[in-house]
């Protein structure tokens, strides 16, 4: 079960999945793209003051199980994420600008949904298994 947290004033359980695409459907997010792509997510989650629960990609779109406080507000995370790896990355891997045409890392779409205590570790486990999963053609299921 997921953490009851306190704040001033109110105690909260807020967790979210979110799924985005890498620009074109591109199948770059492995070897060290990967890894720097899931420091640079997990910096960004410290400055935000969120915490990333599990996080795992598919070489072409990327997991995250987030808990945040009620004053987050997910456009500006996914703002955060989206465009601060993309400057980072393409700033420490030129080359990735070559691959996807027109500067653009991500797609500029999301998926997120509210997660239960009850789905949490159904969810977890999913986001593990996004790499030893068979891949499947077509949109990643939320």
């Amino acid at each position: 079960m997921m953490g009851i947290r306190k704040g001033r004033g109110y105690v909260y359980s807020i967790q979210y999945h979110m799924v985005w695409c890498v620009k074109y459907r591109k199948t770059i997010l492995n070897g060290l793209i990967e890894a720097r792509l899931k420091e640079i997510l997990i910096q960004q989650a410290e400055t935000h003051t969120f915490t990333i629960i599990e996080m795992e990609t598919d070489g072409d779109h990327i997991h995250m199980l987030i808990e945040c406080s009620p004053q987050h507000y997910i456009p500006n995370i996914m703002k955060a994420l989206k465009g601060n790896s993309a400057r980072f990355l393409f700033k420490e891997f030129p080359d990735l600008k070559n691959t996807l045409w027109g500067g653009h890392l991500w797609n500029p779409s999301y998926f997120v949904c509210t997660v239960s205590d009850r789905t949490d570790e159904q969810i977890k486990a999913y986001i593990q298994e996004q790499q030893t999963a068979p891949r499947k053609r077509g949109r990643p299921k939320g």
